[in-house]
């Protein structure tokens, strides 16, 4: 049932939508389009069609299409209809959106591309956090860092211990830049990190590294606090190809 109705005394019953169909529609439309079965450049069939296919009225499809056009999926053409835009053009940085593409991943190249991007960045936040950091923002780095060594065990629960971890470290860095990038690649990172954590047997040299990180801060030791996290990054290389078998045989079934 995908309506719900609601009564007043004397009133004719009114119909409200529940905003977790045109949710579910929207992903179906977007890993459609993932799947290829609307490849980028086509155009996707008519609003009447849509609604044929995934069995909705007009007022969700139309809603479900506005939403992929704002994550950069589709665009509309007046006198033309709704095509499907080139991968370049997605907001693959929208949590829905890497979402969506999960399955797919690899085509994307989205793993290695946070790992290029978090190797430009990481390494140099780290030495600029060595001395700019506040007193505050390395004990919440060494709040994360013990949530992360209690929860080794846990992937769900290390993986938002680790996430938070390296969004304050780029606030640490006091560079204007970099506090808008943390935001940014919240969501990759979430997705890459809890990739690489799910694949990996232990993650006891992680939790070993961010402790030297968070030492190196805390004695203001701007080039061993690089130094880790450089070695933190080349161990995320090696959890990147460990995700990306995982991943690997999980497409195959």
């Amino acid at each position: 049932m995908t309506r719900l109705e609601h009564y007043s005394e004397g009133q004719e019953p009114v119909t409200v939508r529940r905003p977790r169909v045109r949710r579910s529609i929207t992903a179906a439309i977007a890993q459609d389009i993932c799947a290829n079965r609307y490849p980028p450049g086509s155009q996707l069939p008519r609003e009447n069609d849509l609604c044929n296919i995934y069995g909705v009225s007009r007022t969700v499809i139309r809603e479900s299409l506005k939403v992929l056009e704002s994550k950069g999926l589709l665009l509309g053409k007046p006198r033309v209809g709704t095509i499907v835009c080139d991968k370049d053009d997605w907001n693959i940085l929208d949590a829905d959106v890497l979402e969506w593409i999960g399955p797919y991943i690899k085509d994307f190249d989205l793993l290695s591309c946070i790992l290029e991007a978090r190797r430009t960045i990481e390494p140099v936040a780290a030495e600029l956090a060595a001395s700019r950091a506040t007193t505050q923002q390395i004990a919440d780095l060494e709040s994360a860092w013990h949530q992360m060594r209690d929860s080794s065990d846990d992937p769900e629960r290390f993986t938002e211990a680790d996430v938070q971890f390296h969004a304050v470290l780029l606030l640490a860095s006091h560079n204007q830049v970099f506090r808008r990038l943390s935001s940014a690649i919240h969501a990759a990172l979430r997705y890459a990190l809890h990739a690489s954590n799910i694949a990996v047997e232990s993650r006891e040299d992680a939790v070993d590294i961010h402790g030297e990180l968070v030492e190196a801060l805390r004695m203001r030791d701007g080039e061993k606090a690089r130094q880790a996290s450089n070695r933190m990054l080349d161990l995320a290389v090696h959890d990147l190809a460990a995700a990306e078998r995982v991943i690997g045989r999980n497409n195959m079934k």
